[in-house]
């Protein structure tokens, strides 16, 4: 599993949190258990090998910044995303943009800069999305770098 699939795999956590409404650590771990993870290799490319160490951290490190800054992260998306309340907003283009706003501002890692988190939210939206909603995503992504990250 690369990085890119660890921030997907990431992103499907998060879409599971929001629809079972289970934000806690058991999420997490009930979704890596191993006999759940065998249906989902069944069912999807995603999951056919699953994630080393380092990849399961970084999946992990990811979801709790969400789960405990998925408030802050929506104010954000609420701010940037003109006209658009958070519950218009699809469950997986929000799980999408909270990954991404979380780990620019939460995520410490060396090799992850703020435009590739925005490429790889883009990139991911594209599979779940319609070219209008990944337009959406980026759009408020960069809205967001201009306006937080860019010129604090």
């Amino acid at each position: 599993m690369t990085r890119t699939m660890a921030r997907e795999a990431a992103v499907r956590l998060c879409f599971s949190a929001e629809l079972t409404e289970n934000w806690g650590a058991s999420q997490a771990v009930d979704f890596f258990d191993s006999e759940y993870y065998a249906t989902l290799c069944e069912e999807d490319d995603l999951f056919r090998k699953e994630p080393d160490a380092a990849q399961l951290a970084y999946i992990g490190t990811l979801f709790e910044a969400v789960a405990e800054h998925k408030d802050e992260a929506d104010a954000y998306i609420s701010k940037y995303a003109k006209g658009w309340t958070i519950a218009r907003i699809s469950k997986i283009s929000l799980a999408i943009l909270r990954c991404a706003i979380c780990e620019m501002i939460y995520v410490e890692a060396d090799d992850v800069s703020d435009s590739v988190a925005i490429n790889e939210a883009v990139e991911i939206a594209k599979h779940y999305e319609e070219p209008e909603t990944v337009s959406f995503i980026n759009g408020v992504l960069g809205s967001f770098y201009r306006g937080e990250r860019e010129n604090p």
